[in-house]
């Protein structure tokens, strides 16, 4: 029995316009989890990483298991970028919180 995106030959298309998605939705997190919490949040993004290894290696199927493969290292790519975000604020490229004690 195949799915729909076997059948239509649609899977290698919709893990690539998902895989597009969600890197483009850590763009927005990496900007506001730096903004709110400054660099101490990096191990958050750690601990996704590790959770997403862990589903995408338990998950039967092979589109599921390579999004949460992308989720997952996408927010380990989200631990350098939270740091090289505390460089663009300290250029002035981005506001920095001024509520926030550094």
């Amino acid at each position: 029995m195949t799915t729909f995106l076997e059948q239509y030959h649609l899977s290698g298309l919709t893990i690539g316009i998902l895989t597009f998605i969600i890197i483009g939705l850590f763009h927005p997190v990496v900007i506001k989890a730096e903004y709110h919490f400054g660099t101490r949040c990096w191990w958050w993004f750690l601990i996704l990483g590790l959770v997403g290894c862990a589903a995408s290696i338990w998950v039967e199927n092979i589109i599921v298991s390579t999004l949460l493969g992308v989720f997952a290292f996408s927010s380990f790519w989200t631990i350098g970028e939270v740091f090289e975000q505390k460089k663009r604020v300290d250029k002035g490229w981005f506001p920095k919180n001024p509520k926030r004690k550094d």
